[in-house]
């Protein structure tokens, strides 16, 4: 992350009312993903869904409909080595300004194109934890509960304000107690731009 300061005009960083109109949809949004992930913890789903022995991975969609996912289970108790969900979504402007705001990263390298454009990136560029946090989607798409552990991230390249993101979590280990090791990776437009690996608990979800 860059030490930069903060511009001292305030104007400069802080959303224009038609993009906070933008935010706010987006907030919406991911209230009823919220609530349609519930629903899947909850073992409920469309009628045909694929299962296990179906070689072909189910398609879900929450919230918005730029958000894709695919699941190669829906069974809890079938969850094993080699089973994986892959979450795919656009990262707008708005999303990056809403970060921001969120979680206090001003970064002028992803608020402010003119200062960006005289980076090494030759232009604005997303929040580096806001693709990781793509991963924590997709994980929180295993049939059950995931809770994350822990998480080890590699960033290899920039993301591009504008351009698609695909996080795939790969479940590589059992570990015992409801614990599993996942290769997780992010690409942005077919090119890796984040690699690492993740220990999460996945256990039944509540009633």
């Amino acid at each position: 992350m860059s030490s930069n300061t903060i511009p001292t005009d305030a104007a400069d960083i802080v959303p224009s009312p038609e993009r906070w109109a933008t935010i706010s949809q987006h907030v919406l949004n991911s209230y009823a993903e919220a609530n349609s992930a519930m629903l899947a913890a909850m073992g409920l789903r469309s009628a045909g869904e694929a299962t296990r022995t179906d070689p072909t991975v189910p398609e879900v969609t929450y919230g918005d409909a730029d958000w894709t996912t695919e699941r190669s289970t829906d069974s809890l108790e079938e969850l094993s080595v080699g089973d994986a969900v892959r979450f795919t979504k656009s990262v707008e402007d708005a999303d990056v300004a809403a970060f921001a705001q969120v979680s206090g990263d001003t970064n002028r390298l992803h608020l402010e194109n003119d200062f960006a454009e005289d980076t090494r990136f030759g232009g604005s560029i997303v929040h580096g934890t806001l693709v990781a946090g793509a991963i924590s989607a997709a994980l929180a798409r295993f049939p059950g509960l995931t809770v994350y552990l822990s998480q080890d991230l590699e960033f290899q390249g920039p993301v591009e304000i504008g351009s698609t993101i695909t996080a795939d979590c790969e479940i590589v280990e059992e570990l015992g107690g409801d614990r599993y090791r996942l290769r997780t990776t992010v690409d942005s437009d077919g090119e890796r731009v984040v690699d690492g690996e993740a220990v999460v608990l996945i256990e039944d979800a509540p009633e």
